[in-house]
């Protein structure tokens, strides 16, 4: 079983800073992907960002030159620093570990989430 731990939410002004991290419980390079997901609330969770084992980060759109995704591997960390935030940005921000599987079949894990609210 994997853990993944979130840490780092909170209430911040509208264009003020974050940054989130995840602790997993075992190399982050048994993994084929690790992301960060949001939920607000009446809202479907979605993605914010991803990176692949070889370092390869993806953004939502709405995030792209505001968040940045990384990790560092040695102590099985995943961040996301969150910049200029907005309001819009509120939500549950949770940590995902994705690994594709032989069949081919994939396992998601998830941790159990960590708020993030930005006052206008």
């Amino acid at each position: 079983q994997v853990q993944l731990v979130e840490s780092g939410g909170g209430l911040v002004q509208a264009g003020g800073s974050l940054r989130l991290s995840c602790a997993a419980s075992r190399s982050i390079f048994s993994f084929n992907a690790m992301g960060w997901y949001r939920q607000a609330p009446g809202k479907q969770r979605e993605l914010v960002a991803t990176i692949t084992s070889t370092s390869r980060p993806n953004y939502a759109d709405s995030v792209k030159g505001r968040f940045t995704i990384s990790t560092d591997n040695a102590k099985n960390m995943v961040y996301l620093q969150l910049n200029s935030l907005k309001p819009e940005d509120t939500a549950v921000y949770y940590c995902n570990a994705h690994l594709v599987l032989v069949g081919p079949s994939v396992r998601d894990y998830w941790g159990q989430g960590t708020q993030v609210t930005v006052s206008s």
